[in-house]
């Protein structure tokens, strides 16, 4: 179940060597899915009757969510078939342990596991360390710590995941806006040398949403002057490490993984 950006590839492309036969349903534009996919079907969040109807003629066992899903897309009523509308109605809300509950159990119904995504990502999520040649002050390591505790009671009350701050003083924190808007919003607050940090609530759904940071967030913080990122280990992606790491480095960006609970 793919949605925009590259981790979708990256997945299949992973699914595949593992000897999976892999079908892509893509809800955002497929980028270079092709060539890891044995068949890309086109669909929509408003029809999820045509995506069961495929599930079940496909003779599918398992799935992964992939890729970033857009929640206006899941806001607006428009165009809704019967299957999106029952399962709306069950869910009774838009949160996610609501719609996630029913879509587990919905593709349960049909002989369908809902597999981890953190299995499919290789070396993308982070382990504890600092990633670029600069390491976060003494200053810095203040408000990492701060923006932790505050991270991941964001997280555990289902909001956003995100907190941006400096010298103590929270600038922003993430909601339906998603990482990479809160940081371009709490960085113009905060003006140059804000931390950003990035946390999980404890009993975070992978198989639904593998957290992650990339090159557009990367690119976002330098706009900010942000100083440094500061990851949670091993919950957190570095989607493009490569990249992702060069684009910090060059700008001077502390970016570090954190056991948050030693921290």
């Amino acid at each position: 179940m793919c949605g925009a950006g590259v981790l979708p590839a990256r997945m299949a492309a992973e699914a595949r060597r593992r000897g999976w036969r892999v079908i892509a349903f893509t809800f955002a534009a497929d980028g270079e899915l092709g060539a890891h996919v044995e068949r890309v079907i086109p669909s929509r969040t408003s029809e999820l009757g045509a995506v069961l109807a495929a599930i079940g003629s496909e003779g599918i066992s398992a799935t992964l969510f992939s890729g970033k899903f857009w929640m206006a897309n899941l806001l607006s009523d428009e165009g809704r078939d019967g299957a999106t509308r029952e399962i709306h109605r069950r869910a009774g809300s838009l949160r996610d342990a609501d719609l996630t509950g029913v879509i587990v159990a919905t593709l349960a119904g049909l002989g369908v596991e809902v597999l981890d995504q953190r299995d499919f990502v290789g070396d993308w999520l982070v382990t504890t360390g600092v990633c670029t040649a600069r390491g976060p002050s003494d200053l810095e390591r203040q408000d990492i710590r701060h923006g932790f505790e505050l991270a991941h009671r964001l997280a555990s009350a289902r909001v956003g995941q995100t907190v941006v701050l400096r010298h103590g003083l929270v600038t922003a924190v993430e909601a339906v806006e998603g990482t990479t808007e809160a940081i371009r919003r709490g960085a113009r607050l905060a003006g140059p040398g804000a931390v950003v940090v990035k946390a999980v609530a404890g009993d975070h759904d992978y198989r639904f949403d593998a957290p992650a940071i990339g090159p557009d967030t990367i690119a976002a913080a330098v706009e900010g002057g942000v100083a440094v990122i500061a990851l949670e280990t091993g919950k957190i992606m570095l989607v493009d490490r490569e990249t992702s790491i060069r684009r910090a480095d060059e700008a001077g960006i502390a970016l570090v993984a954190v056991n948050a609970w030693a921290s």
